[in-house]
């Protein structure tokens, strides 16, 4: 139903298909389980501080917030402020992390990539579908 209501909106022509986002999330939730695991392993273990595994919290938080809100309210506008949060923490995260264990900032690479793009494309989708 969520998804119907979805390609009925306006999208920029260089949406990707509907099928490629699968399987780019599941890459990147494998990414993101492996490396944000270590991290509150890494706090639970009092290796770093709460503060370095903050952003990774707020991150999830506003990862899984995604979907209810653009496809459970059909709200364009808060998904869009969600996705920018999402990002904000991931940017957060890698700069906070990247003194104690690097690999966790490489592996978020891609990550950042696809956030990166879905963000441009979740608020050029809100305004054209304001």
């Amino acid at each position: 139903m969520g998804n119907n209501w979805y390609s009925l909106l306006i999208k920029p022509s260089w949406s990707p298909p509907a099928w490629l986002f699968g399987p780019v999330w599941t890459f990147l939730y494998i990414l993101i389980a492996i490396s944000f695991v270590r991290v509150f392993i890494l706090t639970y273990q009092k290796e770093i501080a709460f503060i370095i595994a903050l952003p990774f919290i707020l991150n999830l938080i506003f990862n899984f917030a995604f979907t209810p809100l653009q496809f459970g309210s059909k709200n364009l506008v808060l998904a869009s402020i969600d996705i920018i949060l999402v990002l904000f923490t991931l940017v957060w995260g890698m700069i906070a992390i990247y003194p104690y264990m690097k690999w966790i900032t490489y592996i978020q690479i891609p990550y950042l990539l696809w956030v990166s793009f879905a963000t441009v494309l979740q608020v050029t989708i809100t305004y054209l579908n304001k």
